[in-house]
């Protein structure tokens, strides 16, 4: 009897973004990639008595309501999660979770990263792991944790898509792109760090062995099979686990020379490389180093993204107003180029109370005049960012070595047509714009690839470049409008 190879399958990713989660499958073949969202959610924090915190238990409730949406729509090949990074979970020795996770914009982070580089110098810190600084990396927030009652319980950590998967299956893993981002794994040996973990008095006990995206995690548990819906036995794929690994998988270039930028929340500038950048001046420059699937390296910087628009916008709904999109980026396109321009990297930014309020105390201490109406908010915005990619792209090849030729924008910022064309023209490049839902697609991709329906990374890139939907942009207007306005930026 021949047997017939397999010519597609549907995939499902769930893909937890810090603000909003979604369940999308995915039917991948030899010329096919399609994608239908299931469910899509917002996923809120919780503000208690000691601190901001996460609502794990509605988002993994919401997860499962999404695979029993993604079950109705027939035959599901296998599941994959993929979330945002550095927050975790702590389990009991029983495997019980002990408390909900803090969120990464807790004000306590900062206080800790004092006490961690007192132990660990930031040179030492960054030698090993290659992670920029920032005051919510894992490492820091397991100081912070420690002094909590919690920490004499613990005896196993999970970052979000490891606790999602460990609760579908009840296997115990650690991904390694999610790891990359916690400062305590070892950017050259592509391993857990023991030493460091050792200086910090951390138990290497509680950090589980390592997982590839497209190794298998296990199957369904039956209680979660019967409430999905799914069939028993449906298996849960390893894909590259932190979200933005997996949008980068995505990226449709056909070539090299390529830059991307991953825009959502936040906007994840950089390069891949096969190699991490532990220079000195790396360091200074705040890069990091992360790993992306086939042992790349993933070598960015976090800017603070479109969360500066939509914190904006939640404070005109405050204030009674209910502007829409569209309005608010017809009327940047009108407003005065330049008037205005911020820092989008300045902390000051990561979790203010009034985000319209905080852009003009920010433009006040530079001697800069406060934008007049929504509109111009919206453009002093964009107009930062696409400064703040340049910059950020410029500094990468030129700590790495290399020479940039396109830059790919992929995520939901790259559905804003005035960000990627100022983008296109503050760096002199040219833009390619999608995927939007890159993050699914790279998870789908893994997950096919595991089935034997894909080949390698080129060819995954290749069947997205084919199938999906792209918008390009090219550098328009005077270049040494955006020359003056970077410069200006910097004198402020």
């Amino acid at each position: 009897m021949t047997v017939t190879p397999e010519r597609d399958a549907v995939f499902a990713a769930v893909d937890l973004g810090a603000t909003s989660g979604r369940v999308i499958t995915g039917r991948v073949g030899p010329e096919r990639l399609a994608l239908c969202e299931r469910h899509r959610f917002a996923h809120v924090p919780v503000r208690l008595p000691d601190g901001l915190r996460w609502d794990v238990l509605g988002l993994y409730r919401e997860v499962l309501v999404g695979l029993r949406a993604a079950a109705r729509g027939g035959p599901v090949a296998s599941v994959g999660i993929d979330s945002w990074a550095v927050d975790y979970g702590l389990l009991d020795a029983d495997g019980s979770l002990l408390g909900l996770p803090f969120h990464y914009r807790d004000g306590r982070n900062a206080r800790a990263a004092e006490r961690v580089l007192a132990v660990c110098g930031a040179r030492e810190l960054y030698a090993v792991s290659g992670v920029q600084y920032l005051p919510f990396n894992t490492v820091f927030q397991l100081a912070a944790h420690r002094a909590g009652a919690q920490w004499g319980a613990a005896r196993t950590v999970l970052m979000i898509p490891d606790l999602m998967t460990y609760w579908l299956t009840g296997s115990v893993g650690a991904e390694i792109t999610n790891a990359s981002t916690t400062g305590l794994f070892d950017a050259s040996a592509g391993g857990w760090s023991d030493g460091l973990m050792a200086r910090l008095g951390l138990e290497r006990s509680w950090f589980p062995s390592l997982r590839e995206p497209g190794d298998p995690a296990g199957t369904l548990l039956p209680h979660v099979a019967s409430e999905t819906g799914l069939p028993a036995g449906t298996p849960v794929t390893i894909v590259a686990s932190h979200d933005t690994a997996s949008a980068v998988a995505a990226v449709p270039a056909t070539g090299p020379g390529f830059a991307y930028v991953s825009c959502g929340t936040w906007s994840l500038a950089g390069l891949e490389l096969t190699s991490p950048v532990l220079t000195e001046a790396s360091r200074a420059a705040n890069f990091t180093n992360e790993r992306g699937i086939d042992g790349t390296v993933r070598y960015l910087r976090n800017i603070m993204g479109m969360w500066l628009l939509e914190e904006c916008r939640r404070s005109w709904e405050r204030r009674g107003g209910d502007p829409g999109l569209r309005e608010l980026l017809s009327a940047a396109a009108r407003a005065r180029p330049f008037a205005a321009l911020v820092d989008p990297d300045d902390e000051a930014f990561l979790a203010p109370d009034d985000m319209v309020s905080c852009i003009d105390e920010r433009l006040a201490a530079s001697g800069q005049v406060p934008p007049d109406g929504p509109g111009g908010y919206v453009r002093c915005v964009l107009e930062s960012l696409a400064l703040a990619h340049r910059r950020t792209l410029r500094e990468a090849a030129s700590l790495a070595g290399r020479e940039v030729a396109r830059i790919h924008m992929v995520g939901g910022g790259s559905r804003n047509e005035l960000l990627c064309q100022w983008t296109a023209d503050a760096t002199g490049l040219p833009v390619t714009a999608g995927p939007a839902e890159a993050t699914a697609l790279g998870n789908i991709l893994v997950q096919a690839r595991a089935r034997g329906l894909v080949g390698d990374l080129t060819g995954m890139r290749q069947l997205v470049s084919r199938t999906q939907e792209l918008r390009h942009y090219v550098p328009q207007g005077d270049q040494r409008a955006w020359d003056g306005a970077a410069a200006r930026l910097h004198a402020c």
